[in-house]
């Protein structure tokens, strides 16, 4: 299945980078500088060396500047693109969602899991080693942490499995936070800050080493696979640039830089992909008014 899935892959970055060469005759069109807005999964130090690399090829690639943008929030990101300050974006599944309906945001292309082989992931819930928190059960009346409102694994997930379960979080739990990015999440975890906070198998990795070790946390509660993170544009650039940076996603192959990323490149994507992540965004508004 996984060897289908990336010769698919590879003929796909193929025809579409091709396309991209082929559409590229009148760069005249295109801007001559874009910047990159990225969500802060991380704080911005741990960002800009996960995603600079990246950054770096994108400029090689499209032959324009690209200006590598964190923001405080993920809301940040979907207003930037909203008014013009940002032009390509890495989204999660549902600020994506939200940037569609507000933001001319374009999905182009997927992540690719470098764990999984697969264009999504998983949100956890972690706890700490040597805390005897091992169950939903054992955290009740502790401290949580949620990531973002417009988080996916962060919040939405979690949040639908509580309601799915009849917990209230502000009634199950002491106390309610939300930490702002998921390294932010995992740390508190870690330092005791919080007893438990939901994340996601692709940014726990990406700190693995560097931030925190597995053996720091109990994982005591896994989601099923989630739509991978999307990389998107805003839709109203021309047609031949969007390809372009389609093409560069796809043709994407530093190890350095995919190893930072804990990823094995990027799939092609497209805005049905997410109609899943709606119909749980749609899900969770029933829930919540029951």
């Amino acid at each position: 299945m996984r060897r289908e899935f990336f010769k698919k892959l590879g003929l796909a970055t193929l025809a579409i980078t091709m396309s991209a060469q082929t559409l590229s005759a009148n760069p005249q069109e295109w801007p001559k500088e874009v910047n990159f807005g990225v969500i802060p999964v991380a704080g911005a130090t741990s960002m800009k060396d996960t995603f600079g690399g990246l950054s770096s090829y994108l400029e090689k690639t499209l032959g324009v500047k690209v200006n590598l943008q964190t923001a405080g929030d993920y809301t940040g990101v979907i207003s930037a693109m909203q008014h013009n300050h940002v032009q390509i974006a890495y989204f999660g599944p549902k600020s994506y969602v939200e940037a569609q309906k507000r933001a001319k945001a374009q999905a182009v292309a997927v992540e690719v899991g470098e764990e999984t082989g697969l264009p999504g992931y998983y949100g956890m819930i972690l706890t700490k080693k040597g805390s005897g928190l091992k169950t939903l059960e054992d955290i009740k009346g502790k401290k949580w942490a949620f990531t973002s409102s417009q988080s996916t694994s962060g919040t939405l997930v979690p949040t639908v499995m509580f309601s799915k379960k009849d917990i209230n979080p502000q009634e199950y739990f002491s106390k309610v936070l939300y930490s702002g990015g998921h390294e932010a999440s995992i740390l508190s975890v870690k330092a005791g800050k919080v007893d438990a906070a939901s994340t996601n198998n692709l940014d726990f990795n990406r700190g693995l080493g560097r931030n925190w070790e597995k053996d720091d946390f109990n994982i005591i509660w896994e989601s099923e696979l989630i739509p991978g993170s999307p990389m998107a544009v805003r839709s109203d650039l021309p047609e031949s640039f969007k390809m372009a940076v389609m093409g560069a996603f796809l043709s994407y192959n530093d190890k350095e830089g995919l190893a930072k990323l804990k990823l094995k490149g990027f799939a092609p994507a497209k805005d049905s992909d997410y109609d899943s992540v709606r119909e749980l965004i749609e899900l969770k508004k029933q829930l919540q008014n029951k």
